[in-house]
């Protein structure tokens, strides 16, 4: 059994992923794939994971779980989608880095069930606009507390991969950026749902249409249905433009405003986080999606 672990990161997923494979359950369940939603197994991991603390599960509590979390009967394939397994997000900022506990809890995941196949998918958001995220959470620490004097452009993602492969090796891990999420979200899905492109994707625009007026949708709908053969680039092209003509305003652009953050700081870190997804996506043993 393959059990796949969609991990965020915070201010990423908003509960998309598990929203569009609900819509797609009964394709899904017919395939051997059962996606959960994460009240189905919060509780459950949650209590696994205090007994185990890191440690392996027996084969008895390996089933003890499955009974507790599956309707199906012999999935070849279990998704669970949340953000929560990497734990509160502001303790995703230590003076080590960014998400430096994120191995630990992603090989603790793993422990759950030591006889399937563990797979980990991940989108990295950069850390000018998670912050801020991060930040506005309600019960947050305040960002002086949580900083503690941590020069924000020393939060880097590539250092924080390179520590998860170590935790993880020779686990599956698939990366993309949250920013190319709208253009590549059908691919994402797909993926993680194991969904061969000629299987209709219900719900594949919810994304795009969270970022668009109503007359961007409709250009969208109206170019895709006049496609004679949809390609990957066709699709991406229509979506590119419909967010060049007809994106929201205040889904595209954040404002910013940290204790000392000035729009220098903010290019400096985005360039950083550039310079991070090159090097990612050029370690071995990393899936990277890319539009």
């Amino acid at each position: 059994m393959q059990i796949v672990f969609h991990c965020g990161v915070h201010g990423t997923d908003l509960y998309r992923m598990v929203k569009t494979l609900m819509q797609n359950r009964d394709w899904l369940l017919a395939n051997g794939i059962e996606p959960l939603t994460p009240n189905k197994h919060r509780e459950v991991f949650g209590d696994a994971l205090n007994v185990l603390n890191g440690g392996a599960a027996t084969a008895e509590m390996e089933q003890v779980m499955l009974d507790a979390i599956l309707d199906s009967d012999h999935p070849k394939r279990v998704i669970c989608s949340t953000p929560t397994f990497l734990g509160k997000a502001d303790r995703a900022i230590s003076p080590e880095g960014l998400y430096t506990t994120a191995g630990a809890k992603m090989a603790a995941l793993a422990n759950l069930f030591p006889s399937a196949e563990p797979e980990f998918f991940l989108a990295l958001k950069n850390p000018a606009t998670l912050l801020p995220f991060i930040f506005s959470q309600e019960g947050s620490a305040p960002y002086e507390q949580v900083m503690a004097g941590l020069p924000p452009e020393r939060l880097r993602w590539a250092p924080a991969i390179r520590a998860i492969q170590a935790a993880i090796p020779g686990r599956r891990l698939v990366l993309w950026c949250h920013e190319d999420t709208p253009l590549i979200w059908p691919e994402v899905v797909r993926r993680v749902a194991t969904m061969p492109s000629d299987v209709p994707l219900k719900a594949g625009l919810q994304v795009l249409a969270d970022l668009l007026q109503p007359e961007g949708m409709q250009m969208v709908r109206d170019e895709l249905a006049r496609q004679e053969r949809l390609t990957v680039d066709s699709r991406r092209a229509v979506f590119s433009a419909a967010l060049a003509k007809y994106a929201l305003p205040d889904q595209i652009e954040q404002e910013i405003a940290l204790p000392g953050w000035t729009q220098d700081l903010v290019d400096q870190i985005s360039d950083l986080y550039d310079e991070d997804v090159a090097q990612i996506a050029a370690l071995p043993g990393v899936e990277f999606i890319t539009p």
